[in-house]
């Protein structure tokens, strides 16, 4: 069990054989949260033993399985209309298997669509600036040369849980970024 805490964002190791709401219990005391956030969106992997596998659905019904009931669930995480290379059929078609009853039953409230950036970028951009926050260690930034650029595209493709910045000329090497 590996756990990243990063500017007051913890987040869980969905590959561990420990349940999330275990995981949930070890960081933050208790197995359910007051609202969660699915960044990951269409081309979520499973958990556990099944983390290499696409699971359309995964991250949505486990978000309503450990948000309290009255709890909100925020999505902008992307989601299609038709995914042709789907490894589920109903998928295929922007169809998934949530548990929308569970959801129901729980009284989540849910938000859709792309993130209203333009509300708090300003404050987002001083804190960035100001060291309140690192928002690179928060989404795990591995920053690479643009020779291996196809390399950090393939491992994206295969659901490595980073996100790769291209530094073509070097200049973040140079500044002492990385």
């Amino acid at each position: 069990y590996q756990r990243r805490v990063h500017g007051g964002c913890k987040t869980v190791d969905v590959k561990s054989t420990i349940s999330i709401e275990d995981q949930l219990q070890t960081i933050l005391g208790c197995r359910e949260v007051d609202c969660a956030v699915d960044c990951v969106g269409f081309e979520a992997r499973g958990c556990g033993s099944s983390c290499n596998k696409e699971v359309p659905a995964q991250v949505l019904n486990d978000l309503m399985k450990f948000t309290k009931a009255g709890g909100s669930i925020g999505i902008p995480g992307l989601y299609v209309t038709e995914d042709p290379g789907a490894s589920e059929e109903a998928a295929k078609v922007g169809q998934l298997m949530i548990r929308i009853g569970l959801g129901w039953a729980k009284s989540i409230s849910f938000t859709t669509g792309q993130c209203p950036v333009m509300l708090y970028h300003k404050e987002l951009m001083n804190a960035i600036l100001n060291d309140k926050i690192a928002i690179a260690n928060a989404v795990n930034v591995t920053i690479i040369g643009l020779e291996d650029a196809p390399q950090g595209y393939k491992d994206f493709d295969s659901g490595a849980a980073k996100k790769f910045v291209i530094d073509p000329n070097g200049i973040l090497k140079q500044n002492g970024v990385y």
